[in-house]
Parts: C-alpha cells; structure tokens; sequence
C-alpha cells in the first residue's frame, strides 16, 4: 500500500475526506448513511448526492468485524474521487487503537504493507490510501483480505474482509 495521503499536504483530498465521512459514516454509530443501490456479496453501493452538489457520490462499503472480538468493527470505504483521477481505499477502526502502528493489510495471505491513521473523529480513526492498479487488481481477483490493528504493540487484531464481489461492485462506481 502507498503511502497514506497526509491531510495537511493536500487541502482538495482533506475535502474528499470529509464529505466521504460526513455521508458514510453516522456520527457516533459508525453505521453507514446514503442509499444502497446494489450489492455483490459483503460489498454495498451507496449513493448520495451531499448537499450542494452537482452529482450524486458512491462508495463500496464493507462492514466487518473481528471474529472473535465482534466489539471490534472497521468500516471499509472505496471511492473515486471527484475528479475520478484517483481511487481511494479508507478504513475506520474504532477508537482506543495503537495509531503508530497504523493498518496492516493482507490479501490471500499476502502480506501488502501498512498505512498510517490520518485523522480521529468521533466515528473512529481513518487510515487512508490511494489505490494504484496494482492493489485495485490485488482486491478484484483475492478471495479474502485482512485488515489488522493493534491495541498494544504486540497484539495484532485481524479482521477478516470477503472479496467476493469487489469487481463487479467496483465497476458499478460512476
């Protein structure tokens, strides 16, 4: 994974940030907002058209939680930018995380790398980052994905995601 986009260093991104929150995260319940167009398998579609915009905005949403901890919940956001000249993967994990650490991602038991949390808000902390083609091609055609998190730095919390239509689910993103 790159590394993620600093907030400070890019005031249009910062932007992007906080309309995606604001529509797809309910504050305090870090439930999803925004109409669910369709779905393929554990991937929702939602669309929203936030106030003063010219179109409607989607994002493929994913909420899952750790298997053995359903207390612990992350909530998987993939959306092209407004200009559609970038593809953004942003997770919010539950506050009360070890931020140093950041995020680590594996696909299919791969182990892709780590991004740091950018931001808390009172939904949870966001890590964020640009997806190049690569890890867009990684997500389309893995079966399953691994978020992890920590709470201290030697206990590492994975939190299974289901690829099964990621593909079709991201093709439908306008």
């Amino acid at each position: 994974m790159r590394s993620p986009v600093k907030i400070g260093q890019a005031p249009v991104r910062a932007f992007f940030l906080t309309v995606a929150l604001i529509i797809f995260a309910a504050p305090g319940t870090g439930w999803t907002q925004g109409v669910v167009k369709t779905k393929h398998g554990d991937w929702q579609v939602r669309c929203e058209k936030p106030p003063g915009a010219a179109k409607e905005q989607c994002a493929l949403l994913q909420s899952v939680a750790a298997e053995d901890r359903p207390n612990i919940n992350l909530i998987v956001i993939i959306l092209k930018t407004a200009d559609g000249k970038n593809r953004l993967l942003r997770v919010i994990a539950p506050l009360g995380i070890l931020l140093p650490s950041g995020l680590g991602l594996k696909i299919d038991d791969v182990d892709i790398g780590h991004a740091g949390f950018v931001r808390c808000l009172p939904t949870g902390c966001v890590a964020e980052v640009v997806m190049e083609d690569k890890l867009l091609d990684q997500l389309k055609n893995g079966k399953s994905a691994v978020f992890i998190i920590f709470q201290t730095p030697e206990e590492g919390i994975g939190i299974p995601l289901n690829l099964a239509g990621f593909g079709d689910a991201f093709a439908e993103l306008p």
